[in-house]
């Protein structure tokens, strides 16, 4: 899952810096950016984050909001999989996004879930 998690940092990192040209781009940059940093953690250290439960929450509720997000987000274009909708479409390119945030935080919380030292207390 190290290398599944690292994977997902690095390309929601770059999807936070391309925003840089978005007209809302705060918003974007700190949906990717978020993403990034919890992939982060679970790539680097797994175990840390899960002992402490205000961390959890936190964490459950970016997962929350993800979930939130892709249904909100999520195209409903005729054939929105074709090169020419997604390319000429940002609702699409935003929708399937936020799928992409949702599969990384869902790779994260599979990560802390399946770690041994979620069931220790600070």
């Amino acid at each position: 899952m190290r290398i599944v998690n690292s994977l997902f940092c690095l390309i929601l990192a770059i999807f936070a810096i391309v925003q840089y040209n978005d007209p809302d781009f705060v918003f974007w940059f700190i949906i990717y950016g978020l993403a990034a940093i919890w992939s982060g953690f679970a790539a680097l250290m797994p175990g840390k984050l899960t002992t402490y439960g205000a961390l959890r929450g936190l964490f459950a509720l970016c997962l929350i909001g993800a979930v939130v997000g892709t249904v909100y987000f999520w195209p409903s274009n005729a054939a929105w999989w074709t090169k020419e909708v997604i390319w000429d479409n940002e609702l699409v390119r935003e929708g399937l996004g936020m799928a992409i945030v949702t599969a990384g935080l869902i790779s994260v919380g599979v990560t802390w879930w399946l770690n041994p030292s979620n069931t220790t207390s600070p």
